[in-house]
């Protein structure tokens, strides 16, 4: 990854307790040294589960946090919070203070993109732009969806419009009670990319990019998403 010595490198994690469970437990079996930094107490006893993690307990936007947490010995420094604004924080702390090598920034607003490479985060993970990536390189489009399987074909990825009178247009999140198969992942709104929370209200020509795990939910969805009832 980034040495051949995998056990002598330090990789550090801040935040983001599921994404940064999941992670290290990757690297932790490749053979990596792991810190996970997280503010959530509860959050940091499940993490502690994890054979070999070590786990600090604090917010890693503060530097005395990051020192606790090792960073000094650290090869990369990886950023997961729910803040664009924190994980930008973190990363320049960790380069400008520490001398990390590497930054990995998680990010929400595909538009800061450049704005964060420009600030020297050598890699900017936006889920955003991997899945337009993705479409834009192998979907295969027609009049109503547009489909690509990942991961051997157990989840694809569909981008679905909402037409006008749709069931859906003018609903929120929460009132629509979708098949828990499938999650929307992303709202397309004009120029916006909207990341879409229980309170998202869905209106008419909206593109809603969705993730699942049966397509067999697929018909469903295009129920709600096509011309209402009159």
């Amino acid at each position: 990854m980034w040495g051949k010595k995998k056990e002598h490198q330090h990789i550090l994690i801040v935040g983001g307790f599921h994404k940064a469970k999941s992670l290290a437990g990757s690297l932790l079996k490749k053979g990596y040294r792991v810190t996970v930094v997280n503010k959530n107490y509860t959050d940091c006893e499940k993490l502690a589960e994890t054979n070999k993690l070590n786990v600090i307990y604090g917010d890693g936007s503060k530097r005395f946090i990051l020192e606790d947490a090792g960073v000094r010995d650290c090869k990369v420094a990886i950023a997961l919070t729910a803040s664009d604004e924190e994980n930008l924080v973190i990363c320049e702390m960790c380069k400008q203070f520490f001398n990390v090598k590497k930054t990995v920034a998680l990010l929400n607003d595909p538009s800061k993109t450049d704005f964060f490479y420009q600030m020297g985060i050598d890699r900017v993970v936006c889920a955003l732009n991997m899945i337009t990536n993705i479409m834009e390189e192998q979907a295969l489009m027609d009049e109503m969806t547009k489909m690509i399987p990942v991961d051997e074909g157990r989840i694809h990825i569909l981008e679905i419009p909402i037409m006008k009178n749709s069931e859906m247009a003018g609903k929120k999140l929460w009132e629509l009670n979708l098949p828990k198969e499938i999650i929307i992942g992303c709202i397309l709104r004009g120029d916006q990319s909207l990341i879409p929370r229980g309170d998202t209200r869905i209106i008419e020509e909206d593109i809603l990019l969705i993730i699942t795990s049966d397509m067999n939910k697929l018909e469903e969805l295009k129920e709600l998403t096509e011309y209402a009832a009159s």
